[in-house]
C-alpha cells in the first residue's frame, strides 16, 4: 500500500513515524483533557494516517489508469519506431509523468539487472492493481513466445482501454446524483 501510495518510506521507516506521531497525539490529548482524550487523539490520529494513505494510493491507482491509454499508445509508437520493448519502455519512463513514470522507470531498472520483463509488468499490474495494464503485460510475455507484430496488438489494446474508460467516466457521471444524494442523507442525522 506505501508503494502504491507512492510514499518512498520503508515500512520500518513508515512505522517509527507514525508510533512518534501517535504518541505524540496521546500526549497532547491526556495534557489537554486526561487520558480518555488521549486515547480518543490516538485513535483518530491512526485512523487519519490510515485515511491520508489510502486515499493517496486510490488518487495514484487512479492517474496510472488514465495514463494508461497514451503509456500503450507511446509503445506501439516506439515499436514501429524501431525500438526494442526495453527501448521503448526506458523512452516512456522519460516520457510520461507520474506515476507511469516511476512505475515504467522502476520496471527498466529490474529488468537492467536481470529480473525477466513478464514478471516486471505484472508486479506493476500487480501493485497498481490495474487489470488493463495486466493484459498489456500478457500481449508482451504472449509476443515474447511467439512472435508477431506488438505495435498492432497494443494498439488494439489501447482501443479497448479507451472504450473501457470511457464506459467507466459515463457511469461515474450517471450515478453522481445517487452518491451525492447518499452523502446528503448520511450527513441529514449529524446536523
Amino acid at each position: 500500500t506505501l508503494d502504491r501510495a507512492g510514499i518512498r518510506l520503508s515500512l520500518a521507516e513508515f512505522i517509527v513515524a507514525v508510533t512518534g506521531g501517535l504518541l505524540g497525539a496521546v500526549a497532547l490529548g491526556t495534557i489537554l483533557g486526561g487520558p480518555f482524550t488521549g486515547s480518543l487523539l490516538a485513535l483518530l490520529a491512526v485512523g487519519g494516517v490510515i485515511l491520508v494513505v489510502m486515499l493517496r494510493a486510490d488518487r495514484r491507482k487512479a492517474a496510472f489508469a488514465d495514463m494508461l491509454e497514451d503509456l500503450v499508445q507511446l509503445m506501439a509508437t516506439n515499436l514501429r519506431a524501431g525500438h526494442s520493448v526495453l527501448q521503448a519502455l526506458d523512452s516512456i519512463a522519460q516520457e510520461m509523468e507520474d506515476p507511469t513514470r516511476t512505475e515504467v522507470a522502476r520496471v527498466v531498472n529490474e529488468v537492467r539487472l536481470g529480473r525477466d520483463l513478464a514478471g516486471a509488468l505484472v508486479e506493476v499490474a500487480d501493485r497498481m492493481e490495474s487489470e488493463d495494464f495486466r493484459w498489456v503485460a500478457q500481449a508482451i510475455a504472449i509476443h515474447r513466445q511467439v512472435g508477431g507484430n506488438l505495435a498492432d496488438v497494443l494498439d488494439t489494446v489501447a482501443a479497448t482501454i479507451r472504450e473501457r474508460n470511457q464506459i467507466r467516466r459515463q457511469v461515474r457521471a450517471l450515478s453522481a446524483e445517487g452518491r451525492m444524494s447518499a452523502w446528503i442523507l448520511l450527513a441529514l442525522p449529524v446536523f
